[in-house]
């Protein structure tokens, strides 16, 4: 009896927002500024990153771009989208700042790529790809 009326007061809590033991976000609108962003990620993954050579070929380390484009592609999945879409499942603000950190890193790591990409001895700067990301 007493288990049950636990859970009850734990479901009230919960559909009432007043859950206190896990702060939980709410979005509002900004929910489909993060899916856009999300899904341009995605598509600038799919694009040139360099001449002939797309995101998910520097994702797989196939391409001899270097470690610093590698490892922003890396990043910016991760963060950008994987830990972005936890965030929107489980309205956690942690999850949240985990999010938003990991993407101004993943914003460093952008800018490093690029400047490799322009300082590189071939010559080829970066492609649409990786501006996009």
């Amino acid at each position: 009896m007493e288990s049950s009326r636990d859970e009850l007061t734990d479901l009230e809590r919960e559909v009432s927002g007043l859950d206190t033991r896990w702060p939980r976000v709410e979005y509002g609108p900004s929910v489909m500024v993060v899916a856009v962003g999300v899904l341009v990620l995605l598509g600038a993954i799919a694009l040139p990153w360099a001449p002939g050579t797309g995101g998910w070929v520097v994702l797989l380390g196939a391409s001899h771009l270097g470690a610093l484009p590698r490892l922003f592609t890396i990043t910016a999945l991760l963060f950008g989208v994987v830990v972005s879409a936890l965030a929107l499942m489980t309205r956690l603000w942690a999850i949240a700042w985990l999010g938003a950190l990991g993407c101004g890193f993943s914003v460093v790591n952008g800018l490093w790529a690029v400047w490799s990409r322009q300082t590189s001895p071939t010559g080829s700067g970066p492609g649409i790809g990786m501006i996009l990301a």
